[in-house]
This record gives C-alpha cells, sequence and structure tokens, in this order.
C-alpha cells in the first residue's frame, strides 16, 4: 500500500510557510497558477551579490502546493538564481518520473506520494517555478 497523499508532516509544513509575506521593495515578483486546481505562488525576491538575499511569498494552494513552498522558501536564502532553476528542473524531472532522485533538496521525500498524482504536480512545482524565475529576473 502506498504512503498517504496527505499526512501530518504535509499538513504541518503547509501551515508553516517561511517568509510568507510580501516583500514591499522587491527586485522582482513574479506570480505562477496552476491551471489544473487555481493554485497560485506569488514570489518576491531581492538578490545580493548573485544570490537570493530575501524573499517573500503569498501562498494560495492545496496543501501539497504550501508544503511544497514551505520546503523551497526553507533552503532557498543564499543560493544563486542557477541553483533554484536546477532544483525547480530536477523536481520537475522526479515528478515526471524522469529521475528518482529527490536528495536534492531537504525534505522532499515528504512529497514523494504525489508523484502518482499529476494532477497535484503543477502545485507542488509553483513555489520553485516562481522563486527561481524570480531570481533570474532580478539577477539579470
Amino acid at each position: 500500500m502506498s504512503a498517504p497523499l496527505y499526512n501530518k508532516d504535509i499538513l504541518r509544513l503547509a501551515a508553516n510557510i517561511p517568509h510568507h509575506k510580501r516583500l514591499p521593495d522587491a527586485q522582482a515578483s513574479v506570480e505562477k497558477r496552476s491551471p489544473t486546481c487555481g493554485s497560485r505562488v506569488t514570489a518576491d525576491v531581492r538578490m545580493e551579490d548573485g544570490r537570493l538575499a530575501d524573499m517573500g511569498l503569498d501562498v494560495k494552494a492545496c496543501a501539497l502546493g504550501q508544503a511544497s513552498a514551505a520546503l523551497m522558501a526553507a533552503q532557498a536564502i543564499g543560493l544563486t538564481a542557477g541553483e533554484l532553476a536546477e532544483a525547480r528542473d530536477r523536481l520537475t524531472a522526479y515528478l515526471a518520473g524522469e529521475s528518482d532522485e529527490l536528495d536534492f533538496w531537504p525534505g522532499l521525500a515528504v512529497l514523494a506520494p504525489a508523484r502518482d498524482y499529476p494532477a497535484r504536480h503543477a502545485s507542488i512545482r509553483l513555489g520553485f517555478e516562481a522563486i527561481a524565475e524570480a531570481a533570474r529576473m532580478a539577477d539579470a
């Protein structure tokens, strides 16, 4: 039997998203929306010396999307736009079944059961997509 899609770890992450406020002085802001479920993540960023210095998130998503955004936000500060894009791409590859690796980002294993639910993938990717794109824009 597979692990439950929603569990106490997912719900705990969803309830405790780091940087869960908009940045008033962002260098770039990006909103990503899932056409499948309507989930939305807006990411604001400030970069310094080519690294993410500060971020703010507005997350309106299902528990899986919130949990994914929480995991991303907990580790993103200090990374480059390239590192954030790589994490986005690796998460996308994992969800698509093109990779079995989840150890590239701390905590992502909690989302492993969602791999079998393609309708949830877009929501799970939103936080990673928004922060990677905002960091790229601010770094440009």
